[in-house]
């Protein structure tokens, strides 16, 4: 009898510690993603199938923002990112993320539309390929759609003037 509840220890042991090894699917990558992947989302407006490959181009700077209308982070970053459009050569690009588009729409409409172009992503599974964590949080890419700075939270004021002198010195 003791001998078997010691061999159950043991492989339960065993058991839990080579689960704790094992990498969770889900786990966002890494930022070293060399270069931002090609998303297949839908256009937040038109709802048609979109390419980023097709949206990342004619811009030297982008920056991919995720964000949501129910994420009140996403609030305060906001004014920085009206200020980065009207400021900065830097095209932005939404991820809309995990939110209902008439709440989404009424928050642009409140706060104003920093975005170049939005990308719906329902489920939330875009961002995750893309090594997102949570919202909201910022990619920051160079015209070969090489990651050059990922943001993770909202930007503030420090972030902001951290993007303004990247976008200097990348000049």
């Amino acid at each position: 009898y003791k001998y078997s509840i010691i061999i159950f220890l043991i492989f339960t042991f065993f058991i839990f510690y080579y689960g704790l090894k094992q990498k969770n699917f889900y786990t966002p990558e890494d930022i070293s993603i060399k270069k931002f992947p090609n998303l297949i989302l839908n256009d937040f407006y038109t709802n048609s199938e979109t390419s980023s490959d097709d949206i990342l181009i004619g811009s030297n700077y982008y920056l991919v923002n995720i964000w949501a209308s129910w994420c009140l982070p996403c609030r305060e970053e906001h004014p920085y990112l009206v200020q980065l459009k009207k400021n900065s050569p830097i095209k932005i690009i939404g991820i809309n993320y995990k939110d209902k588009k008439d709440n989404a729409l009424k928050f642009l409409d409140k706060f104003e539309n920093p975005y170049f172009n939005i990308l719906n992503d329902k489920n939330g599974t875009a961002s995750i390929e893309i090594g997102a964590y949570g919202v909201p949080e910022s990619l920051i890419l160079n015209q070969e759609k090489k990651i050059i700075k990922k943001i993770i939270g909202p930007i503030d004021k420090k972030k902001f003037n951290e993007i303004k002198k990247l976008l200097k010195n990348e000049n």
